[in-house]
């Protein structure tokens, strides 16, 4: 119990008692019970009241994020290991360290503890104060079909710009630990960066390949956004999820225009729901079946014209009026010269572990880095015709 409330709040920063009981499916008195447990050994702190949301305000606790503990962050893909440690605060206090490993080989399992204990070595943090391992497989397990899809190395050499950012609900920090290493791990030299100021620094922008954005709400200056399309125009990639360019500066209109769609609603918050593959022939998607999730399911308003990937269904029990409406879940389109990939899946990190989920979004992610090199795909779907 202790271990999970610490897990929650790593990636919620603060919790109340209620949220905690919530996610956990735990009953209150025993959730407060260890909250009190954890608070003596002064391992979460008291962080106040939270916003009223009508009724009484609930006091929130979060990490003692000064304490020497940390946390090591494994990513592992067929052929390729990265390993980072960070502390409470969510800072990577060592450098990354990526190893070749195949995991077909019968040593695989040796190279990773070996890899595992150099990196503990070379930091010279005492193991006991190691109080959580991420471990984030990323192996072929859905067919055989996507064997092809793990062997593309469209992202070895690439050059990869990811920025984060804007409103922490949606756990920018913690999925840009779940998508850099992978990136790294692929052959990507990956530029990760906290501030829309990059997109001004003309020299980085003309050297990169791709752009991969989370970045939910917020404002984006004239200059910023310039930058940004000017560099997708001329051909850079640019993907993205959920929030990240789906919601990202809605008084924006050519980002919207660039990205193919805006939310605008999600009927009931975290819900139960089906995701449709609808292109069943797309790289992207080849080979993968329908799915399901338990998360926010995103209305959008949808450039007609994009190609559509997968779609999901509304029911009417938070909306009767949308009941049976289909809304485009994955997309891809061109803006320019430059390919543009978008799920509306990714609501938090813990999505991420629905493997058709995490899948489309590596997919979409290899497919837009190629944006410069190769030649543009005929991707008008029109809607509307006579």
């Amino acid at each position: 119990m202790k271990a999970d409330i610490l897990r929650l709040l790593y990636y919620n920063k603060t919790q109340s008692i209620a949220d905690l009981s919530k996610s956990l499916s735990k009953s209150t008195p025993i959730v407060t019970k260890t909250i009190n447990e954890l608070v003596k050994q002064e391992l979460i702190l008291d962080h106040g009241l939270g916003e009223s949301t009508g009724g009484r305000r609930a006091v929130q606790y979060g990490l003692n994020n000064t304490l020497p503990y940390f946390i090591i962050s494994i990513a592992i893909d067929q052929y390729y290991g990265s390993f980072s440690i960070s502390n409470l605060a969510h800072l990577i206090v060592t450098q990354q360290k990526d190893v070749a490993i195949n995991l077909k080989e019968q040593n695989a399992g040796e190279r990773i503890l070996h890899s595992l204990e150099t990196i503990l070595h070379e930091s010279q943090i005492d193991k006991k104060n190691i109080i959580y391992c991420f471990l984030l497989m990323m192996t072929p397990i859905i067919s055989s079909s996507l064997m092809a899809q793990q062997s593309d190395h469209s992202l070895k050499g690439k050059k990869v710009l990811f920025v984060h950012g804007g409103w922490d609900g949606h756990e920018p920090k913690q999925t840009r630990d779940i998508f850099v290493p992978w990136m790294r791990s692929e052959g990507a030299e990956v530029v990760v960066s906290d501030n829309l100021d990059v997109y001004t620094d003309s020299t980085l922008m003309n050297s990169l390949d791709l752009v991969v954005q989370i970045w939910t709400m917020g404002t984006i200056t004239k200059e910023q956004e310039k930058g940004l399309l000017s560099a997708v125009k001329r051909g850079v990639g640019l993907a993205g999820w959920h929030g990240g360019i789906g919601d990202a500066f809605r008084n924006n209109v050519e980002f919207q225009f660039m990205v193919g769609g805006q939310w605008v609603a999600h009927p009931g918050g975290v819900i139960h729901y089906d995701v449709n593959i609808t292109d069943h022939e797309d790289n992207i998607t080849k080979g993968l079946k329908n799915f399901h999730m338990n998360s926010e399911q995103y209305y959008m308003h949808v450039d007609p014209n994009v190609k559509v990937l997968a779609t999901t269904t509304f029911g009417g029990e938070h909306a009767p009026w949308i009941e049976g409406a289909i809304i485009p879940v994955a997309w891809k389109k061109m803006y320019g010269k430059g390919r543009v990939f978008y799920s509306s899946l990714g609501h938090v990190a813990k999505d991420f572990e629905v493997t058709e989920a995490l899948e489309i979004m590596q997919r979409g992610i290899r497919w837009a880095a190629v944006s410069l090199h190769e030649a543009p795909e005929k991707w008008m779907r029109p809607v509307y015709t006579r």
